[in-house]
C-alpha cells in the first residue's frame, strides 16, 4: 500500500541542467523535450539552469541559477568586474577559469544546492542532467532523492581530444580543461540511480567511470515526429549532404567527413551543409583550406527546429561521421525527416540506426575512404535513398519518441522513491533495455 501511493499522484520534479541552451549541445535538447513531455503527463517540473538558459515549452517552469557566465559570446573567457564577485562561489568560478579549467559543473551544483535548501517540501526528487558536481552529494546529504542522467562518459571526449592534440601546450590545455572529470568520477560512483541513453553508453559508463552496474538503467531519448518530418513540396538539391555538429571537436568526425567529401567530389558533384559553428584556426578550418573545399562547405548556426527540418528536406543524404556517440539526436532527427543516413559505427550509432542496412548505411569511424564509398553509393542511387529514408522514419516512429522517454523516466522516478532497484539493468554479458536492440 505504501509503495502504491507515489504512483497515484503526479510527481514534483526539480530538473537541474548547468548549461541548458539547446544550441550548445544535446543536454539542452534533452532538457526541453523531456520536461515538456513530463509536464504533458501531468507532472510538475521546474528547470534549474545556469546560463545559457534553455528554451522551455508552456507549463515548464524556469528557475535561473545565475553564474558569472564566463564563456558567453562575444567575449568568452572574460574577466568579470570586481563588483560581480559577490560570493565565495563566484570567486571559485573565476579562479578555476584562470587556471584554464572548466568550473561550471562544480559551481552550478553548489548554487543549485543552496537554492533548493528551503524547498524540500515543494519537490519529490531532483533529476540532475549530467552535472555531477560535488553539490549533488550535498543534495543527497540534505535528504533529496536524486536521479542522474549520464549521456555518455566525458572521459571519451577527453581521450579523443588528447589523441588529436598537437604539441605539449595544446595537450596541457586539454588536460586542464577536463580537470572537472576527477570530481565527476568521484561523484558518479556514489550516486544511487543513474539513467543513460543507450546500451553502448551504459557499457562505457561502467568501464570508464567505475559505476556499479546495478545502479544503471537505459532510457533511450526520442524525437518529436510531428515536428521532425518529411516536407511536401520541397525539392532535394542534387549532391547536397548535411551534418550536425554542435561542437567543433574531434569526436564529431568533421575532418574525416571533409576528407571523404573531397574524394566524393572527384567523381560527382557534392556539397556539404554543417549545422554548427566552427572555431577559428582549428583542424577543421585548416582541412577545408588544404582540400580546397571553401566553396563546397557551408556552416549555419543558431537555427530554429523548423529551419533545420527545411535543410533536411533539401538534403539528399544526412551524415553522422562521429568517432563516438552516446546516442545521437541528429541521427534520429534526420531519420524522422525521411532523409537517408550514412553514419559510422562509433559508440551507440549502430543500435540507434540499425545494423541491417535497411534503415541506414554504416561505416567504420575515422575512415574517409569507407565514408566516401557509402556517400557515393547513396548519392548515385535514388531508389536506395528513398528506401532508406522511409525505413528510417518508420524505425524512429516505432522506437524513439519523447513520450516514450518521459514514461520510462517516470518509472525510474517511482522506483527511486519506492526504494526499489530501478530497471532494466546492466546484466552479465550485456545490457537489456526495453525498445533497444
Amino acid at each position: 500500500m505504501c509503495e502504491a501511493l507515489p504512483a497515484m499522484r503526479p510527481l514534483r520534479i526539480a530538473f537541474l541542467v548547468y548549461r541548458g541552451n539547446p544550441h550548445s549541445g544535446g543536454q539542452g535538447v534533452y532538457t526541453r523535450h523531456l520536461t515538456r513531455e513530463l509536464t504533458a503527463l501531468g507532472h510538475h517540473v521546474e528547470v534549474f539552469s545556469g546560463q545559457p538558459y534553455p528554451d522551455l515549452d508552456h507549463g515548464v517552469g524556469l528557475v535561473a541559477v545565475p553564474s558569472l557566465d564566463l564563456y558567453r559570446q562575444p567575449d568568452p573567457f572574460r574577466v568579470p568586474r570586481p563588483s560581480e564577485l559577490r560570493s565565495p562561489i563566484d570567486v571559485l568560478e573565476f579562479a578555476i577559469m584562470c587556471t584554464a579549467g572548466f568550473p561550471e559543473p562544480l559551481t552550478f551544483s553548489l548554487r543549485a544546492r543552496r537554492m533548493l535548501a528551503d524547498r524540500r517540501d515543494q519537490f519529490d526528487l531532483v533529476h540532475d542532467n549530467q552535472c555531477l558536481g560535488r553539490g549533488m552529494l550535498g543534495l543527497m546529504a540534505d535528504g533529496w532523492p536524486l536521479l542522474t542522467t549520464v549521456h555518455h562518459p566525458i572521459t571519451v571526449d577527453r581521450d579523443l581530444e588528447m589523441a588529436h592534440a598537437v604539441g605539449w601546450q595544446r595537450r596541457l590545455s586539454v588536460r586542464r580543461w577536463y580537470g572537472f572529470l576527477a570530481m565527476q568520477l568521484e561523484v558518479v560512483r556514489q550516486l544511487p540511480a543513474i539513467v543513460t541513453v543507450s546500451t553502448s553508453s551504459a557499457t562505457d559508463i561502467v568501464a570508464h567511470m567505475g559505476v556499479d552496474p546495478t545502479r544503471l538503467s537505459v532510457v533511450p531519448v526520442g524525437v518529436d515526429t510531428s515536428r521532425w518530418r518529411p516536407l511536401v513540396g520541397v525539392e532535394r538539391i542534387p549532391g547536397r549532404l548535411m551534418t550536425t555538429a554542435s561542437a567543433d571537436v574531434p569526436m564529431k568526425g568533421l575532418v574525416p567527413l571533409l576528407e571523404a567529401l573531397a574524394k566524393v567530389r572527384t567523381e560527382r558533384h557534392a556539397e556539404l551543409v554543417v549545422v554548427g559553428r566552427p572555431r577559428r584556426e582549428t583542424q577543421v578550418t585548416a582541412t577545408i583550406e588544404r582540400l580546397g573545399l571553401g566553396q563546397a562547405v557551408c556552416f549555419v548556426s543558431d537555427l530554429a527546429d523548423q529551419d533545420i527540418v527545411e535543410l533536411y528536406a533539401q538534403a539528399e543524404v544526412a551524415v553522422v561521421p562521429s568517432l563516438y556517440e552516446g546516442f545521437s539526436l541528429p541521427a534520429i532527427e534526420a531519420m524522422a525527416c525521411g532523409v537517408p543516413v550514412v553514419a559510422t559505427t562509433g559508440g551507440a550509432l549502430p543500435e540507434v540506426i540499425g545494423t541491417d542496412g535497411v534503415t541506414g548505411l554504416l561505416v567504420p569511424p575515422g575512415d574517409p575512404g569507407a565514408l566516401a564509398m557509402a556517400l557515393g553509393r547513396a548519392l548515385d542511387d535514388a531508389d536506395l535513398r528513398e528506401r532508406l529514408g522511409a525505413a528510417g522514419r518508420e524505425r524512429v516512429c516505432r522506437r524513439f519518441t519523447w513520450r516514450a522517454t518521459a514514461e520510462a523516466t517516470v518509472e525510474q522516478y517511482r522506483a527511486l522513491l519506492g526504494g526499489r532497484v530501478p530497471g532494466p539493468q546492466v546484466a552479465e554479458g550485456g545490457l537489456t533495455a526495453a525498445g533497444v536492440d
